[in-house]
């Protein structure tokens, strides 16, 4: 029964773990807010700032795998290059130490005090921002009660004969102890868990009530495998990706396997080297921060060893992932959007605004289709076009679908899901232009099955209207992207005179009916054409309201106007 309660002690005290790990990373998110795209603003193609926004990003986030997974979603919209994405990474595994050497400080008389003082910062603030960082204290106060859990619950193992007996094999092999820290990792999905884990069972007295149970150059090599263990998170994060996002998860195993592997035969010297830099003391009692001060030399090393040689790293995950000339063209689906980072808004809303920007590219070309269609005809320029439509209708589809899960997710602050209501609205306006282009394409699938030929005149009016009409949607899609102002009055203007020459034409339509010029028949189709063109204005004028309340994509990444129209 004894084993069975020890057990559940220490499982019970690693849920707690998890969990108060899980709200302090939430907490951090939501209160840091905005700060967030200051950080991500560091990615630049200088390798040494992309190693420093990934330790910040991670110290925010709390969780390499976060990080990792992140930038694999970056990697896949387009926003970052595979270099800047090995420099990233090497960042977020210095970033990821910070946990341990929080853990590695003695606060075990502080603990309830800190629970209870989060407790009544989120319960009683009315500020949005404040109730977080009451969140953020209150999971950081049991991410160490789950640590006094284990630490209590492993005591009794320190005595056991069989535990003993498998440390002094860990010990004597440090294979497999790298195996064990892979396979832990593994399974519990957090090396910051096992190190804790490992710092506190290292950190139990052997036998003679002095040294560790298992000593720095025991607890080294699991420290090791967990780095290891920790990239399997990102290869499953990149299934479904393209080619340079598998190609960045791949680069993070090569990093973390190849520091492993190097570390695992420098053991005698490195852990003599990490005992000289702690601090001096009973092995029991400094073994924690031994073991923390190893996993920031660790992985600071393993950074410094690689940052000058990035361009080789490269080249190893491209021989390991060559280009593939069958690879998924996505023609017609969202190009940009990623679920896995649904998670962390600032970036998951980046890839949104620069969906939608995709999403007004399309809807350009396919206005420009349209016309082609109805001024020249054809079968080839229609099916055209209904190839675009279907294209647009599938993103369309995809950005309301992910928004909706941003709010399901839950983890937004009130800001980010203002903003995400805004979106929601740009999205609709949007999808209301499409329909009416879709009419517009009724109109013109019509005129070439009729076989209606238009006087030159009205052939004019129409070119002339999908001008005007054009202008005017690329002046739209301006204000949604700056949210600049000054294009409001040149909106209106051209709504005025899409106004002007709806009732002009149908005023020369009449008139070429009267003259013989045009035949009775085509009025309906003609009335449908401009009244299309003018409910496409009209929704242009949606749009500039829209940015007269500020509502524009204040998440666009600089790369926006690099989006393909295919």
């Amino acid at each position: 029964m004894s084993a069975v309660n020890t057990l559940f002690g220490l499982f019970g005290g690693l849920a707690l773990f998890l969990f108060g790990m899980e709200m302090m990373s939430d907490g951090l998110q939501k209160a840091a807010g905005e700060r967030m795209k200051y950080i991500l603003g560091l990615l630049t193609k200088n390798p040494v700032l992309g190693v420093l926004a990934g330790t910040l990003t991670t110290a925010v986030l709390q969780s390499s795998s976060a990080t990792t997974v992140m930038v694999i979603g970056f990697v896949s919209a387009g926003l970052m290059n595979l270099p800047q994405a090995i420099s990233v990474i090497m960042g977020a595994n210095i970033g990821t130490t910070i946990t341990a050497q929080i853990i590695a400080f003695r606060i075990s008389d502080y603990i309830y005090p800190i629970v209870f003082a989060g407790f009544l910062i989120a319960f009683t603030a009315k500020r949005e921002v404040v109730k977080h960082i009451g969140n953020t204290i209150f999971g950081f106060g049991v991410l160490f009660i789950g640590i006094e859990i284990m630490g209590s619950t492993m005591k009794p193992l320190a005595s056991s004969p069989v535990v003993l007996e498998l440390i002094e094999k860990v010990a004597d092999l440090p294979v497999l102890g790298l195996i064990v820290g892979v396979v832990i990792t593994v399974v519990v999905q957090s090396s910051s868990a096992v190190i804790a884990v490992l710092q506190n069972f290292a950190s139990q007295a052997g036998p003679d009530g002095v040294s560790s149970v298992l000593g720095l150059s025991g607890a080294i090599p699991v420290l090791l495998g967990s780095n290891i263990g920790t990239t399997i998170t990102a290869l499953l994060a990149c299934i479904g990706q393209t080619r340079d996002a598998k190609r960045t998860a791949a680069a993070h195993s090569v990093f973390n396997i190849t520091g492993s592997v190097l570390f695992l035969f420098l053991i005698p010297w490195f852990s003599k080297m990490i005992a000289l830099i702690s601090p001096a003391g009973p092995e029991a009692e400094v073994i924690s921060r031994q073991i923390a001060n190893a996993h920031t030399v660790f992985n600071v090393g393993n950074t410094l060893i690689w940052l000058p040689f990035i361009w080789l790293m490269v080249k190893i995950v491209m021989w390991i992932l060559p280009d593939k000339q069958t690879e998924g063209n996505g023609e017609i689906h969202s190009q940009f959007l990623d679920v896995n980072v649904m998670n962390q808004p600032v970036v998951a809303l980046h890839l949104v605004s620069k969906e939608i920007m995709n999403y007004t590219k399309q809807l350009e070309g396919f206005l420009a289709d349209i016309k082609r269609a109805m001024l020249n005809g054809g079968k080839e320029n229609l099916n055209q076009a209904d190839r675009i439509s279907k294209r647009i209708s599938n993103i369309h589809q995809d950005i309301y679908n992910y928004l909706v899960g941003l709010f399901s997710s839950g983890n937004m602050n009130e800001e980010q899901s203002a903003h995400t209501t805004e979106i929601m609205y740009i999205v609709e306006d949007l999808e209301r232009i499409s329909r009416c282009m879709n009419e517009l394409l009724e109109s013109a699938r019509e005129k070439d099955m009729r076989q209606f030929r238009f006087s030159k005149k009205a052939m004019e009016e129409i070119e002339e209207s999908f001008e005007v009409v054009t202008v005017m949607y690329q002046e739209s899609v301006d204000l949604i992207r700056y949210g600049n102002k000054t294009a409001v009055e040149d909106v209106e203007q051209y709504l005025k005179r899409i106004g002007k020459l709806e009732k002009n034409v149908r005023k020369n339509h009449k008139k070429r009916i009267k003259e013989g010029k045009c035949k009775p028949e085509f009025t309906n189709i003609f009335a449908n054409i401009f009244h299309s063109m003018k409910k496409i204005g009209e929704n242009c004028g949606d749009i500039t309201d829209a940015a007269l309340e500020d509502i524009y994509l204040r998440y666009l990444p600089e790369e926006h106007n690099n989006v393909p129209v295919s």
